[in-house]
């Protein structure tokens, strides 16, 4: 029955008047809820989407809101019932009727503050997954004295997956994947001075790492980041419950 469930969510498509199609079955096809990319749609479609979807999800995650929408939306969601996760630094906000637990355990680092909001909306979309977050912000290697005692704490916690967020050079990333036993993905930001700041710079040294087992998604991807890692999380999770 889970199985036939799953192949049934290839085809399982809302329509949200003429301007947008939900992909309802990707929480059971795939383990990640709705993410609706807010930054440049309109307000009214933006309240008529999150409905439609918070209709059929217990959480749906709207990312980059415009900041002069942002109170109007938290207010919408709060007139429909709908519980609020905000972030540092961050427009993006997790709506929710309730979250599962998976067990599964993310540690979550960000080289500097400017990193905050990247790293938050990992933090966003791992809990709507049902992650736990282990996070340590402002631990970039200009002072590498800072990384140490939360990576111990990550490695004692057994985390599943480790996302970090660092612009300029991006070095942290390759550090941190230098350490431990644990996937790491890299995530460059949009943070920086003069030619590669933004972002460019920490992308292609992410890329160019020579330590194994760091995968690295594109600039400001914190999102994608977050549902990679939480995947890996859940999926190990579930293996080690069987």
């Amino acid at each position: 029955m889970p199985k036939a469930k799953k192949l049934l969510s290839l085809y399982s498509i809302e329509k949200v008047g003429d301007f947008a199609k939900l992909d309802v079955g990707r929480r059971l096809r795939r383990g990640i809820p709705e993410v609706i990319f807010a930054e440049k749609k309109e307000l009214s479609y933006l309240k008529k989407i999150i409905r439609a979807a918070s209709s059929r999800s217990d959480s749906v995650l709207v990312s980059r809101i415009n900041k002069k929408h942002y109170q109007n939306i938290i207010k919408f969601s709060r007139n429909n019932k709908l519980k609020v996760k905000v972030g540092k630094n961050t427009t993006s906000v997790l709506f929710y009727k309730k979250l599962h637990s998976s067990g599964g355990k993310v540690g979550i680092l960000a080289a500097g503050t400017s990193d905050i909001g990247i790293a938050e909306e990992s933090r966003l979309i791992c809990e709507a997954m049902g992650c736990d977050c282990i996070c340590s912000y402002d631990v970039g290697i200009a002072g590498i004295h800072r990384l140490f005692p939360i990576v111990k704490k990550i490695i004692q916690e057994d985390a599943d997956a480790i996302i970090v967020v660092a612009g300029m050079e991006g070095a942290l990333a390759s550090v941190v994947s230098s350490l431990v036993d644990i996937p790491v993905i890299g995530v460059p930001s949009s943070v920086g001075y003069g030619y590669g700041g933004n972002g460019t710079a920490a992308l292609a040294s992410m890329l160019q790492s020579c330590t194994l087992g760091l995968s690295v998604v594109n600039i400001d991807n914190g999102i994608g980041a977050g549902a990679f890692a939480a995947n890996i999380a859940n999926r190990n999770k579930k293996r080690t419950k069987t």
